[in-house]
């Protein structure tokens, strides 16, 4: 199964670079990696083509002018450009550990989505790994941790909890760590770009798929991620973006009127 790894990044070179490091630790690597910038400066660029240099995978930059929070948007543009059919998700703030695509592909599953869970990184700590004061490992990460829960990798379990973890919580996800067909991304139409602004177009995506009828797996003890600190994004449009989200549960919507189409008609 050939996968991409769509890794979502804003202006934060300095964590971008530690995510695609630990991109390239992986112990199964993805088949591409699409970054999607938000419209960064070029600092961020210039990153990515020095790894685009030395990668043997293919690494595609998709970025839009900075139009404030488009989450949704570029998230759509990245997966209008990826080339294969099972499309793992990430933020450029996360730190991967190293069996993370491995254990995402392990539970890929034909009419399922997946959402996993991250670790929280304290603040000192991070800042002594954006300035290579420390060097990462799972060992490190987890112990440093502030969940330390959601850094215990058990593969076994992970395939058992899978579904029925917080299955009373069906809705809940992480778009920091998701994966999905991307089929089932474009019958949903993509993410809802009249969702823009912090907070709710992951929630919002899940409940139009489960609405199709591709139902959540929830990837716990497995697929594990380090979030690096950083300073809460404003929530002045959450109210906004809530009524977005009751809508689409109310209405019991499957497609969103703004969406994946407006960047590609490939299937």
């Amino acid at each position: 199964m050939k996968s991409s790894l769509i890794i979502s990044t804003y202006n934060w070179p300095e964590a971008l670079n530690l995510c695609l490091l630990s991109v390239f630790k992986q112990t199964c690597l993805p088949d591409e990696i699409i970054i999607a910038d938000d419209g960064s400066r070029s600092e961020t660029g210039d990153l990515i083509k020095e790894f685009q240099s030395k990668s043997k995978i293919p690494i595609k930059h998709v970025w839009h002018p900075d139009e404030g929070f488009q989450l949704a948007a570029i998230r759509n543009k990245a997966i209008a450009a990826a080339s294969f059919e099972y499309i793992i998700q990430i933020d450029g703030d996360l730190i991967l550990h190293s069996d993370f695509i491995k254990d995402h592909l392990r539970l890929a599953t034909k009419g399922k989505f997946v959402s996993g869970s991250r670790l929280l990184l304290p603040e000192d700590f991070s800042m002594k790994l954006l300035q290579g004061k420390t060097s990462p490992s799972d060992r490190s990460l987890l112990v440093m941790g502030n969940n330390r829960l959601n850094g215990v990798r058990i593969p076994l379990l992970s395939k058992l909890l899978s579904s029925i973890y917080k299955r009373n919580k069906p809705y809940y996800v992480k778009g920091c760590n998701m994966a999905f067909w991307r089929k089932d991304l474009f019958a949903v139409n993509g993410y809802n770009e009249d969702i823009s602004g912090w907070g709710k177009e992951d929630s919002e995506i899940a409940i139009r798929l489960i609405n199709y009828g591709v139902n959540r797996l929830f990837l716990k003890f497995g697929g594990i991620c380090y979030h690096l600190f950083h300073p809460e994004a404003s929530r002045s449009k959450e109210s906004h973006n809530d009524l977005i989200l009751s809508e689409t549960l109310n209405m019991r919507k499957v497609r969103c009127e703004k969406g994946l189409d407006s960047h590609s008609l490939s299937k």
